[in-house]
């Protein structure tokens, strides 16, 4: 029996074309919300994609291509999902990128591109959808903000300074919709084997001369000590949480799902 918790709300989920993002569009779209689909891949692909999420779970669903980095465009996809769908309902800010160097040796068009794709994307969007959420009484924004958002690695010093900054922006911004119905909260996920993380895994294995699986239990060990992946699927289920009437009072959370990673 399909679920309707979520019929006639909008999501828009970016950098969900894959991975995290993808798992709450599905997520979100099992709860009957209609979804707002944003990435880069194959254009044929991606219209496949949508297309049959919509067909499966019985919702409308539309893709925008804005890139992330660049705030016209930015503009260009929540005015689109206004004028398709009357606004956002639900605010999902998963797209990120990803680069590894020493502070000293990281390109500064590199930390330029992490800033702007990791955070400032975030605040855009978040201050484009606000007015029609206050306008409803209802709405809910939720912020992909990593462990690292949380912690700090080595070599990861724009993903980290993102990913904090991240969190405080959901913190000011659930302080500000503190007397509305509208929520805004973080999820920080420990390892999720993306296409991202796949290619760290990759990379570690030649550097290493190990097999591909041998390098991912040593990932894993190194920081996740349940030894095992987080699912876009769980962290869809953790998403579909913040929007139901359960969640009505969690406000400005940063809720780590790491398989213990920020317990230790």
């Amino acid at each position: 029996m399909k679920s309707t918790m979520l019929s006639g709300k909008t999501a828009l989920v970016t950098g969900s074309t894959s991975g995290i993002g993808l798992g709450i569009a599905r997520a979100l779209a099992e709860q009957g919300a209609n979804i707002v689909f944003n990435g880069f891949g194959d254009a044929q692909q991606i219209e496949k994609l949508y297309t049959d999420i919509g067909q499966e779970f019985g919702v409308q669903t539309a893709y925008h291509n804005a890139d992330m980095s660049k705030p016209d465009q930015i503009q260009a996809m929540m005015t689109f999902a206004l004028e398709k769908f009357g606004g956002v309902d639900i605010l999902v800010n998963n797209a990120g990128i990803q680069y590894v160097a020493n502070v000293e040796d990281f390109p500064v068009e590199k930390w330029d591109a992490i800033i702007a794709i990791n955070l400032s994307s975030a605040f855009h969007t978040t201050r484009l959808a606000l007015p029609t959420m206050k306008q409803k009484n209802w709405g809910r924004i939720i912020n992909l903000a990593s462990a690292h958002g949380l912690v700090a690695s080595a070599q990861k010093s724009a993903y980290v300074a993102a990913k904090h900054g991240l969190v405080g922006l959901t913190k000011s911004t659930a302080l500000e919709t503190a007397p509305t119905g509208v929520t805004a909260n973080a999820i920080c996920p420990g390892w999720v084997l993306t296409p991202l993380v796949q290619k760290q895994v990759d990379d570690r294995a030649a550097r290493e001369g190990i097999s591909n699986e041998q390098a991912k239990k040593n990932l894993l060990l190194e920081k996740q000590p349940s030894g095992e992946f987080v699912t876009p699927e769980e962290l869809g289920a953790l998403a579909v949480f913040f929007c139901s009437p359960a969640a009505n009072q969690v406000r400005g959370v940063a809720w780590n799902m790491d398989g213990g990673w920020v317990a230790q």
